[in-house]
C-alpha cells in the first residue's frame, strides 16, 4: 500500500502527526475542554428553527463577510468587557480560533519570518505556525507557568519576531497573565501581538481581558471561542477583535465564502442565548475551585486555573496513571509537562468518578 512517505509531499511535513486528543467511548471525557452542559430544549429548538429559516437558500453562497454575526459578536464582547467600544469593523470570525490562527499566521507569518511563544502553551499554535511555513521559538514560561514581564521582553527583543503569542488564560496550566506583561510585550514587540482568550470567559473574578488594551495598539489581536464557556464546540466559531486594517490584512488571505450559512445561523442564535448559556460558567468556576483544593488536599501539586480545566502532578509515570484512569471509564488528557496530567471541568457527577478513579489510580 501506498504511503504518505511515497507522495510528493513538502519535505518539513514529513515525520509529522496530525493533531487529535484521543476521541474514545467512555463514561467520563473530560480531556477535550467542553462545556459538558448541552443545550436546552429551548434553544435545541431555536437553532433548529434558525437552520430551517437558512435552508431554502443553501443553492446561494452565504454573507461573505459575516456582517450580521460579527455585529452579534461585537455586542457580546463590547458586553463581556465594557468600554471597549467594539464595532463589527474590528471583528471577525471563521471556523474555529484555529482557522482565525492560521489567517493571522498566513497574512503576518510565511517563510523567512518567525513566530514566537511561551511553552507549555497552546500546542496549535506551533503546530499552525510550522504548517504555515513560519519558524516557530519557544521562549518558555516561569517554572511557576507565569510569565514575568522583564523575561518575556527579553525573548522579544533577543528574537525580533513577526508574531507573538500570548495565551491567557494559559492551556493547558489555566494560568491567566497580568495585563502588565502582556503591554511589557506589546511595547517590544516589533510585529503582532496575538492573545489567546479562548478560555477568557471562565477567568477568576477581576482578572481582566486584553480586550482592554486594544485601543492604542493597532498590532493587537485578541482572539475568542465560542467552542469553549459557550458550550458550542460543534459549531467551529471562533473570532477576534483588533484594529480595522488588522482585518484588512486578513481578507487577503481568507477563502471565499469561508462560514457557512448553517454556521453563520446556528452562531447568531447561540449568541442571543448568551445569557442562557453563559449562566453554568459560574457553577464551573466553582466546582474548578472545588477540585483545585480536593486535589492539594490529596497532596498533588496543582497549577492556579483560571480555566475550565486543571493541571495536576506530578507522577514519574503519567502514562501509567492516565492508562489506569481509562480503564476505570475515566478519559483525561496526558498534555503539557512530562509529569503532570490535565483534567477538564464536568459535572458534579463527572467530578466525583474522577476523584474515584484518581483515588484507586494515582
Amino acid at each position: 500500500m501506498t504511503s504518505v512517505d511515497d507522495l510528493p509531499i513538502r519535505d518539513d511535513l514529513r515525520g509529522r502527526k496530525p493533531y487529535g486528543a484521543p476521541q474514545l467511548d467512555v463514561p467520563y471525557a473530560l480531556n477535550t475542554n467542553e462545556n459538558p452542559y448541552p443545550p436546552s430544549d429551548r434553544l435545541v429548538k431555536a437553532l433548529g428553527e434558525a437552520v430551517m429559516d437558512v435552508a431554502g437558500s443553501l443553492n446561494r453562497y452565504p454573507d461573505r463577510d459575516a456582517t450580521l454575526l460579527r455585529e452579534d459578536l461585537a455586542a457580546f464582547l463590547n458586553a463581556d468587557t465594557p468600554g471597549v467600544g467594539l464595532t463589527a469593523a474590528r471583528v471577525w470570525a471563521a471556523n474555529g480560533s484555529n482557522e482565525i490562527i492560521q489567517q493571522i499566521l498566513q497574512a503576518f507569518g510565511g517563510p523567512g519570518r518567525t513566530a514566537l511563544g511561551f511553552e507549555p502553551s497552546y500546542s496549535m499554535h506551533p503546530v499552525i505556525t510550522e504548517v504555515s511555513g513560519t519558524r516557530w521559538i519557544d521562549a518558555h514560561r516561569d517554572a511557576d507557568f507565569g510569565l514575568e514581564p522583564e523575561r518575556a521582553v527579553a525573548a522579544v527583543k533577543e528574537h525580533r519576531p513577526d508574531v507573538v503569542f500570548l495565551t491567557s488564560p494559559n492551556n493547558p496550566t489555566g494560568t491567566a497573565l497580568p495585563l502588565a506583561s502582556i503591554e511589557a510585550v506589546l511595547d517590544a514587540a516589533p510585529g503582532m501581538v496575538v492573545v489567546d482568550e479562548a478560555y477568557g470567559e471562565f477567568r477568576r473574578e477581576g482578572t481582566p481581558s486584553a480586550l482592554t488594551l486594544l485601543a492604542g495598539h493597532p498590532r493587537l489581536i485578541v482572539t475568542r471561542t465560542m467552542s469553549k464557556a459557550f458550550a458550542m464546540a460543534g459549531t467551529r466559531l471562533g473570532y477576534l477583535a483588533a484594529d480595522p486594517a488588522v482585518l484588512d490584512a486578513l481578507l487577503l488571505v481568507r477563502l471565499p465564502y469561508h462560514l457557512s450559512a448553517v454556521t453563520q445561523a446556528v452562531a447568531r442564535t447561540a449568541l442571543s442565548f448568551r445569557e442562557e448559556l453563559l449562566g453554568g460558567v459560574d457553577a464551573l468556576r466553582a466546582e474548578r475551585d472545588a477540585l483545585v483544593a480536593w486535589l492539594r488536599g490529596e497532596g498533588f501539586t496543582v497549577a492556579d486555573s483560571d480555566a475550565n480545566f486543571v493541571l495536576f502532578g506530578t507522577f514519574p509515570d503519567r502514562g501509567q496513571v492516565w492508562q489506569s484512569l481509562l480503564v476505570r471509564g475515566v478519559l483525561i488528557r496526558e498534555v503539557g509537562p512530562p509529569e503532570w496530567l490535565r483534567v477538564s471541568v464536568g459535572t458534579p457527577e463527572e467530578m466525583a468518578a474522577f476523584r474515584e478513579a484518581l483515588k484507586e489510580s494515582a
